[in-house]
């Protein structure tokens, strides 16, 4: 999903809102996420998940057209850990989408077949 599929889902679910405001709504959610990760702060949203801020230490890695050795200096990269509630949904998703039963469930068994009375029987 794109941001704009973002926004045009959100309008379409609350059409008390016009388009440009959601469009704010959601650009202002990105943005205030993405100052805190510039200043080092954890953003949580519980049930989400988690971003933060990791250090990547200096390296030295390959340019890959000519094969020599380049320093690759240390940066911040954002780092995102999803949360539980996430992580079941994710989960129980695709268990589904798989036809098998959820970890916490058994496998539904199969309905007993019984087989038409014989002669034998019927005495």
């Amino acid at each position: 999903m794109t941001k704009s599929e973002l926004i045009a889902r959100l309008a379409a679910r609350n059409p008390h809102l016009y388009q440009r405001d959601v469009e704010r709504i959601v650009a202002t959610v990105f943005d205030e996420i993405s100052k805190a990760l510039a200043h080092g702060d954890r953003v949580e949203l519980r049930g989400f998940g988690a971003f933060s801020v990791k250090k990547r230490d200096p390296r030295t890695g390959r340019n890959p057209r000519t094969g020599e050795q380049v320093a690759v200096a240390s940066k911040r990269v954002p780092y995102f850990k999803t949360g539980k509630d996430l992580r079941d949904r994710l989960n129980k998703e695709a268990v589904k989408a798989a036809g098998l039963a959820p970890p916490d469930q058994p496998a539904e068994q199969p309905a007993a077949v019984t087989p038409p009375p014989t002669d034998d029987d019927k005495k």
